[in-house]
């Protein structure tokens, strides 16, 4: 008796959930696609460590997602479609010889957005 209630309230409670879950497939999206470069440190430094620190994962996720905020409210980065090419320029002057400072030029980002009244964001209208 006790095995009989346990599977019937499992089952109203997976019926339940499966139709809660699909209010949020209807949210719909926008894409844009963007192409920009990331800026360069203000110090120099040797190439080695000037190529690792352009090439860092960390600082390219933090430049993607102020590229995608540049757009306006709401945009966030949905994926990188390229990390873009390694540029290095040399930027010590006068006998200290070797020091860079790199960049990535050409990175695209794919940002998403919801799109307005998919959610019910517009007043008025369901």
């Amino acid at each position: 008796m006790i095995d009989t209630s346990l599977k019937l309230y499992s089952l109203l409670l997976l019926t339940l959930l499966c139709g809660l879950s699909g209010t949020a497939i209807a949210t719909e999206y926008i894409y844009r696609d963007l192409m920009a470069n990331t800026l360069p440190p203000q110090k120099c430094a040797t190439r080695v460590e000037a190529e690792a620190a352009a090439s860092d994962e960390y600082r390219l996720k933090k430049q993607e997602r102020t590229f995608c905020e540049s757009q306006g409210y709401g945009w966030h980065v949905e994926q990188r479609k390229s990390t873009g090419n390694l540029v290095c320029d040399e930027c010590s002057d006068g006998a200290d010889k070797g020091n860079f400072r790199c960049h990535k030029e050409d990175v695209v980002v794919q940002c998403k957005r919801i799109k307005p009244g998919s959610v019910g964001l517009i007043p008025g209208q369901s």
